[in-house]
C-alpha cells in the first residue's frame, strides 16, 4: 500500500498527506477491533432513491487521467465528466486513494460539478479477510487521502472492492458511511466496446437500477462512448436519472 501511494504522489504536500494516512492506517491495523456480537451486518445499497424508471449510474476505480508518465492513461474521467455536464446528469464516483493522489484535480472537478463521492479503498485490495481493524485503516486512509484533495468533503458511501465485503459493510457503517452495492454490473472491465455495454444496460435495466461501470482501473474508452450514447435514449424513453439511495431497501433486487 504505501509504496504504490506514496510513489505516484509527487507534490511534497501530498507525500506528507498521504504518509500520514498510510502512517495512522499502520497504527490501527495493531489494535484489533471488538466484535459486535449479535449486530447484523446492514444490507449493501442495490436501488436507487427515486421511484420509478429512476436510474444511479456509478462509476469505479478512477479518476482517470492524462498522466505524462504513463502512455497508458487517458482523459477518461475528464470525457465522462463532459458528457454527464452536457446531459445534466449526476452521478457517484467510487475513489481509489492511489488514484487520488495521482489526479487530485480530477476529484475536485468531481467534487465541484456536483457529483457524489464514494470510498473504493486505498488501491483495490480484496477486504473479504480482513480484520475489523485493518479495514477501518484502510477506508480512514482513504477518507483522508480525499478530503486532502477536496477538504471537507462528504462521502457517504463506500463501496468494497470486487464486491467482497467480509466485514467491511459493518466498519463503513460505523464511520458514516452507506455500503453502496448495484443492481447489474455491465462488466465494462472486460473492455467489451460501447455497442456491447449500450446492449447489456438495455437487456438488464429495471427500475431503480444502480447501474455499476468503471472509468479506471483499464481502457474506459467504450463505457465512456457508450454513457453518451445511453444518457438521450434513456431519458428520452422516460428515465430519470438519480443518485443512489441513502440506505438499503428491504427486499431490494440484487
Amino acid at each position: 500500500m504505501e509504496l504504490s501511494v506514496l510513489r505516484l504522489t509527487r507534490s511534497s504536500a501530498a507525500r506528507r498527506i498521504a504518509a500520514g494516512a498510510l502512517a495512522c492506517a499502520a497504527i490501527t491495523t495493531v489494535v484489533a477491533a471488538p466484535a459486535q456480537a449479535g449486530r447484523k451486518a446492514p444490507e449493501p445499497i442495490t436501488t436507487a432513491r427515486a421511484g420509478g424508471q429512476s436510474v444511479a449510474l456509478t462509476f469505479d476505480d478512477g479518476p482517470n487521467g492524462d498522466d505524462p508518465y504513463d502512455q497508458t492513461d487517458a482523459d477518461e474521467t475528464a470525457r465522462l465528466l463532459d458528457v454527464l455536464a452536457a446531459n445534466r446528469v449526476e452521478a457517484v464516483f467510487c475513489l481509489q486513494a492511489d488514484q487520488v493522489v495521482r489526479y487530485p484535480d480530477l476529484v475536485r472537478r468531481i467534487a465541484a460539478e456536483g457529483h457524489t463521492l464514494c470510498n473504493h479503498s486505498v488501491q483495490h485490495d480484496d477486504m473479504g479477510d480482513f480484520t475489523r481493524a485493518q479495514v477501518r485503516a484502510d477506508i480512514e486512509a482513504t477518507n483522508a487521502l480525499i478530503r486532502w484533495a477536496v477538504p471537507g468533503a462528504e462521502i457517504p458511501y463506500f463501496r468494497a472492492p470486487y464486491g467482497s465485503w467480509g466485514v467491511s459493510a459493518q466498519v463503513a457503517e460505523r464511520l458514516g458511511m452507506a455500503p453502496l452495492g448495484w443492481t447489474f454490473d455491465v462488466a465494462d472491465w472486460e473492455e467489451p466496446g460501447e455497442e456491447l455495454i449500450v446492449q447489456r444496460v438495455r437487456e438488464r435495466l429495471v427500475p431503480r437500477s444502480v447501474i455499476l461501470m468503471h472509468d479506471g482501473g483499464g481502457d474506459r474508452t467504450g463505457t465512456v462512448d457508450a454513457v453518451e450514447a445511453l444518457i438521450p435514449e434513456l431519458k428520452a424513453a422516460g428515465w430519470r436519472f438519480t443518485l443512489p439511495a441513502k440506505h438499503a431497501t428491504r427486499g431490494a433486487h440484487r
